[in-house]
């Protein structure tokens, strides 16, 4: 669904108009369509119909309580990644024994509080991972279910940031390593051998990727079966992209055809790890023009939202839809009378007030800008509010859901005082 719709109202999110968003809640805000969140998980339950499949929401991309309780509600497991994720989602009503835990650096303490748990499986990604495991499942009196991540060096062709299954890669491990730790692990007497995982990267929109990977993970899981290593499910990870720009993106039936085309007639359950498919274009980010900067060079438009709020641009060079959504004229008194009018349209560096260079949120943006105006961020609800910070003593913006005419505040706004609350001065 198109997350922003036009009424008499201007522009909304499902029922409820962004300029009343900004006028209760302040900016910068992200705005999240619960109606999106539910389509979005739904396009995978119709492509998964009939297989004995699993949808386990990527809690990276966003970990919002709210979030996490929509798609427990829509009855979705959960891939974390940290016992704080682990947290969050028991928090918000998830069920453990439906979550998988990935991740190259798992603490002792993380292992524990996950079997106490209950979870589903651990993903595990290293040699010396395997032997800890199984030393704290021992201490702890508990079997720890596990699948090997293993790393098909599959080129995702995306940006390689984002790319996690080569063999550069800090990922999984190695593929022709695999079935010798199988070997290892079904020797040790506190594992217990549960299934694969594989998950290649982020932000693809060719699925031949990641259906190559699936058949080398194929390969491998056969050539155990053989050797007496049945496995109970097949991980193949997330990833699918989205439309941020001009991307041609794939309806989520199409992307998984070619991936379900090698897995068919398997008897093993399958787990899809979406994150950004999921949320990536159910949320914006709200923002205000601040100030109207022209330049010898380039003109500049100095919101609220910076760096800190959404890193993705200075971090990736990301391109996100930039959108007016409001006319100027809730200034406060002390900039009304330097507001500039939206006369023509003109070309801008949209940027925050961070004291970096590197901070910008879109470059060569197109728009008729005046003070005041609020302006839309779009494609933000993946990678935005989980990856904020406080730099430059910000404190990180509100978000709202929007769940038809009715705006829920999901997370207030930090205060100033709350961010150095657990620092002290020396005596």
């Amino acid at each position: 669904m198109n997350l922003l719709n036009n009424t008499h109202d201007g522009a909304c999110v499902e029922g409820v108009a962004l300029t009343a968003v900004a006028a209760q809640f302040g900016t910068p805000c992200y705005v999240y369509s619960r109606a999106a969140l539910t389509d979005a998980h739904a396009s995978y339950q119709t492509a998964l119909a009939g297989r004995n499949a699993r949808i386990c929401y990527a809690v990276k991309a966003n970990s919002n309580l709210a979030i996490l309780n929509v798609f427990a509600r829509l009855g979705a497991g959960f891939d974390i990644v940290s016992g704080g994720e682990l947290a969050r989602v028991i928090a918000a009503g998830g069920d453990p024994a439906k979550v998988v835990f990935s991740g190259v650096g798992k603490s002792r303490a993380e292992m524990r509080q996950a079997l106490l748990a209950g979870i589903h499986c651990f993903n595990v990604e290293s040699a010396s991972e395997l032997e800890l495991l199984n030393t704290v499942a021992g201490e702890t009196g508990r079997r720890a279910p596990i699948a090997l991540r293993v790393n098909p060096n599959v080129d995702p062709k995306t940006h390689p940031y984002i790319s996690t299954g080569l063999k550069t890669s800090k990922f999984g491990v190695a593929f022709a390593s695999a079935r010798d730790l199988y070997r290892r692990a079904r020797t040790l007497p506190h594992l217990d051998i549960r299934g694969i995982a594989c998950h290649i990267g982020s932000q693809l929109l060719d699925p031949q990727p990641a259906a190559d990977a699936a058949g080398r993970v194929l390969e491998l899981v056969d050539s155990l079966a053989a050797e007496g290593i049945d496995l109970q499910h097949i991980d193949l990870g997330g990833g699918m992209g989205i439309r941020y720009h001009a991307e041609t993106v794939l309806p989520t039936a199409d992307y998984l055809a070619p991936l379900l085309a090698r897995l068919a007639g398997r008897k093993e359950m399958l787990l899809f790890e979406p994150g950004r498919s999921l949320v990536g274009n159910a949320g914006l980010l709200l923002t205000r023009v601040e100030v109207l900067k022209p330049g010898e060079e380039k003109n500049f438009a100095v919101v609220d939202a910076a760096m800190n709020d959404l890193a993705r641009p200075a971090l990736y060079d990301a391109f996100h839809e930039i959108v007016k959504v409001g006319a100027g004229g809730t200034a406060s008194a002390g900039i009304a009378a330097n507001m500039g009018t939206a006369s023509e349209t003109r070309t801008y560096e949209i940027v925050g007030p961070i004291c970096e260079s590197g901070d910008f949120l879109g470059h060569d943006r197109e728009l008729a800008l005046a003070e005041g105006d609020l302006l839309a961020i779009l494609s933000a609800g993946a990678y935005g509010m989980a990856m904020s910070s406080n730099y430059n003593t910000r404190p990180r913006a509100a978000e709202v859901m929007v769940d038809g005419d009715q705006a829920h505040l999901i997370r207030r706004r930090e205060e100033v005082a709350q961010l150095f609350a657990l620092e002290s001065v020396l005596p």
